[in-house]
């Protein structure tokens, strides 16, 4: 269906590997649909027995979406980007809802749709190479793709820190968090695919059997502070714990926060507070539906790539421009409801 998937059989194993690495495989709408079909195709196959899913040659697994394309759609009726929501969306709930093994390999650059496609997985693969971050709030979008569920659920406070400042987390963080399942160096990706395939009921065992001592994570020595600083809810008083510390800790984590959307960040926390109670995944992507069909054609979605992504002049002008003009009405308003012939379905 694309160029940009090689899609395969090897032994007794589906294969996706990730085929765009112009732009960091980003997702567009046909890489959804076809990974869609290859998964219900297996789903009822008896000879593929798991599926593995990668990139080919590159620096990252997968950046996010086609952010081009989003904007373009939001700057019109936004029915294009609406679309590619709700295919991606049903991609990330049929991963997550899928019968047999997925193991996906978080070798480099694993952001935005690339967490949408690895995290429902039952192995989860970092490397020294993995770069992992939810950005979306420098942009003027929110932490998708089942960020509400995924960060939500991460001790303590750290998924708030997560969705709010995009901050990276490497290959050993995310093994330590529990983001990764398990952590090889990258020369050995090959060996695992190649016994997996051979041996799909053993993935546990080959996978510790090449697992390498995993480095001392850095985010450990921060935990505390995190939540400390992160306590609350509500992100006017995030902001003003942080200002009342003098700690270099603190002021960075301020100013890091003062270059993103005070909107966005509101939808984070409230999304990720509402995803914590969600009993299902697919109740926390019909949310994030109705987020993403309104963000979509809002200013600082528009804004926010343009500043980011188009003009690169890493200046977003953000409307509402203070934490304090975002009110309650208009966060309400980013998570009503849609008629129910628009609402997010899954397969």
């Amino acid at each position: 269906m694309t160029d940009d998937l090689i899609i395969r059989k090897s032994g007794r194993v589906g294969h996706i590997s990730l085929n765009r690495p112009k732009v960091i495989h980003s997702l567009n709408l046909d890489m959804c649909l076809a990974m869609t079909k290859a998964l219900l195709e297996w789903r009822e196959d008896d000879s593929v027995e798991a599926v593995i899913i990668a990139h080919c040659e590159g620096r990252g697994v997968c950046a996010g979406g086609d952010i081009a394309m989003l904007r373009s759609s939001g700057l019109t009726d936004g029915k294009e980007g609406r679309a590619f929501f709700y295919k991606e969306y049903q991609l990330n709930h049929l991963l997550f809802e899928y019968p047999k093994p997925v193991v996906a390999f978080m070798d480099g650059i694993t952001m935005g749709g690339g967490v949408g496609i690895s995290q429902p997985a039952r192995f989860r693969v970092a490397t020294q190479n993995t770069r992992f971050a939810m950005p979306e709030t420098g942009i003027g979008l929110f932490p998708d793709v089942g960020g509400g569920s995924y960060l939500s659920r991460l001790a303590g406070r750290l998924g708030q820190v997560l969705a709010l400042t995009g901050a990276r987390l490497d290959g050993a963080e995310c093994k330590q968090v529990g983001l990764a399942t398990h952590y090889l160096e990258a020369g050995r990706l090959e060996e695992a695919k190649e016994r997996i395939a051979e041996n799909p009921n053993r993935i546990e065992g080959i996978l510790g059997q090449l697992t390498d001592t995993v480095p001392e994570a850095r985010i450990s020595g921060n935990l505390d502070k995190i939540d400390r600083f992160f306590a609350s809810d509500i992100f006017e008083e995030i902001l003003a714990k942080l200002e009342a510390d003098d700690s270099d800790w603190a002021a960075k984590e301020r100013d890091t926060l003062g270059t993103k959307s005070p909107q966005t960040c509101k939808v984070a926390l409230r999304q990720l507070q509402e995803g914590a109670a969600m009993e299902t995944f697919a109740d926390e992507m019909r949310n994030e539906y109705r987020i993403g069909y309104h963000v979509l054609v809002m200013h600082d979605f528009l804004e926010g790539v343009r500043a980011l992504i188009v003009d690169k002049d890493n200046d977003p002008k953000w409307d509402p421009p203070t934490p304090e003009a975002v009110s309650d009405e208009w966060i309400d308003a980013i998570f009503a409801p849609l008629p129910a012939e628009e609402e997010w379905k899954p397969l």
